[in-house]
């Protein structure tokens, strides 16, 4: 099977010269010579076989890509190795057995002992264990004085949602841009690649914002249904209202967006902040009367009014960004 082309719709570089790491190994290493992944499906190694790694190392056997395991409890490469797979005993092994390696562990902690052993010059490294940006640059540089190229990722997807799911998800990749370019055939099997940019710190930071946004909308998620179950209103029908409502309400980080790349936070406000504050009393005042715990919700509040109180009533809440910075 012939490995699906790199996505054209990645997202413009948006390098950070102080955080790019030079793609050319150091003096002294001797690293082979790589060779851009083209025609047959390229060979690679995948260390970790959590859900995620076994669900990533299943969709390239299942490409044809030769596919080397290793996972710190054995027990776990048993079905991809009766897939097809090839065993490594250690993680250097599997280092060894190809120049792709594709790590996916606990943290980045697990990675440096994973890897403690292993020859990495003329390998190309891709790191998609979770992280902080801080932690991606300090790994690549690690990796680049070990003599590897380096891309870190950002997986935005769960395990059900790798290979050819109807809701196929995608990662982030930062670093290597000449890596990404070299092996960007192979790594769009599992989930579409949308490269960020040089900073290797910038596919976590893309990642972490994502995420906490997504922790945001749970938390009001979850308040709200504290509301409707402390009226003893059924959930099942109210959750299409929600998912509507959300909907319609997150086309609101475009203007977010705007505004802060404007500067200017009145413009195309439809419910300014000192509307929106005193609306605040009436959600507070609701989940008293209901019993219902408002501490998911009141220290987005209390940003509001902070800066409601530093003079910027006219605004929206674009300026609650500006109150977390400060």
């Amino acid at each position: 099977m012939t490995d699906p082309a790199p996505r054209n719709d990645r997202p413009r570089d948006v390098d950070g010269p102080h955080h790019v790491v030079d793609d050319r190994p150091p003096n002294g290493s001797r690293g082979r010579a790589r060779q851009p992944d083209r025609g047959e499906p390229a060979p690679l190694a995948v260390l970790g076989l959590g859900a995620m790694g076994t669900a990533l190392a299943r969709t390239w056997l299942a490409a044809g890509h030769p596919t080397t395991v290793w996972n710190r409890t054995r027990a776990r490469a048993e079905p991809l190795v009766a897939e097809g797979a090839t065993l490594a005993d250690t993680a250097a092994e599997a280092v060894a057995a190809t120049p792709l390696i594709v790590v996916c562990l606990l943290d980045d902690a697990s990675v440096g002992a994973a890897l403690a052993d292993a020859e990495l010059a003329g390998r190309d490294l891709v790191n998609l264990t979770t992280g902080s940006p801080a932690q991606a640059r300090a790994r690549a540089a690690w990796a680049h004085e070990r003599g590897a190229r380096y891309l870190d990722g950002g997986i935005m997807a769960v395990p059900p949602m790798v290979g050819s799911s109807p809701t196929r998800g995608y990662v982030f990749y930062s670093g290597s841009r000449a890596l990404f370019d070299d092996r960007g055939r192979t790594l769009a099997v599992p989930l579409d690649p949308r490269y960020v940019g040089a900073d290797p710190g910038l596919a976590a930071l893309h990642d972490v914002a994502l995420l906490s946004a997504m922790t945001g909308m749970f938390a009001g998620i979850s308040h709200a249904f504290a509301l409707i179950r402390a009226a003893g209103v059924p959930a099942r029908p109210f959750a299409p209202l929600l998912v509507e409502w959300l909907r319609a309400m997150a086309t609101s980080a475009s203007a977010t967006a705007e505004h802060l790349d404007s500067g200017d936070y009145t413009t195309g406000v439809m419910s300014n902040l000192a509307m929106q504050v005193a609306g605040n009393a009436t959600l507070l005042r609701t989940a008293a009367e209901l019993g219902v715990d408002a501490e998911l919700l009141t220290p987005y509040m209390a940003a509001m009014q902070r800066r409601l109180a530093d003079g910027h009533a006219d605004e929206g809440v674009t300026g609650v960004i500006d109150q977390l910075l400060s």
